[in-house]
C-alpha cells in the first residue's frame, strides 16, 4: 500500500490499530501522517495521533488529506470512511479482513499483501 500513497502530502489512516509500520513507512518518505483510532494508540515519531471514531467522525481532521487510509477494515465500517473520504475530497483506499468483500463501489488493484481497494464513484461494487 505503500507504493499507492507515498506521492500523497498528507494521509490519514483509520484505526492505526497496534499496526504503525505502514504510517512509519509514509513518514519516511515524506508524507505527513494523521493516525485515528477509537482508543488511544501509541505511534512512531512524525506521525500524529487523534483519537477519532469513523462512525462519528470530527471531519476537521480528514480536511485536506489526499488520501484516507485502512488496512483490515470490516465491512460496516467501508461506507462511513467513504462517506468522510468524499466529503473531504479525499482518495479512500483499503484492505479488508480476508474474505471479507468491499460494500462501497471499487478498483481492486493486486498488492503483495493481497488486494487493495481504491474506492470509485459507482453504484456497487467492482468485478472481482
Amino acid at each position: 500500500m505503500t507504493d499507492y500513497l507515498a506521492d500523497a502530502d498528507r494521509v490519514v489512516e483509520i484505526g492505526i490499530g497496534r499496526r504503525p509500520d505502514l504510517a512509519a513507512a509514509l513518514v519516511q518518505a515524506g508524507v505527513a501522517v494523521t493516525a485515528t483510532d477509537v482508543y488511544d494508540r501509541t505511534v512512531p515519531d512524525g506521525v500524529r495521533f487523534v483519537r477519532d471514531d469513523i462512525l462519528t467522525p470530527d471531519r476537521a481532521i480528514y480536511a485536506n488529506a489526499d488520501a484516507i487510509y485502512a488496512r483490515n477494515l470490516p465491512p460496516e465500517l467501508h461506507r462511513p470512511a467513504f462517506d468522510v473520504a468524499r466529503d473531504v475530497d479525499a482518495e479512500f483506499l483499503f484492505t479488508t479482513l480476508g474474505g471479507d468483500e468491499p460494500v462501497v463501489p471499487v478498483e481492486r488493484k493486486r498488492i503483495e499483501s493481497g488486494t487493495l481497494y481504491v474506492a470509485c464513484d459507482g453504484p456497487g461494487p467492482g468485478p472481482r
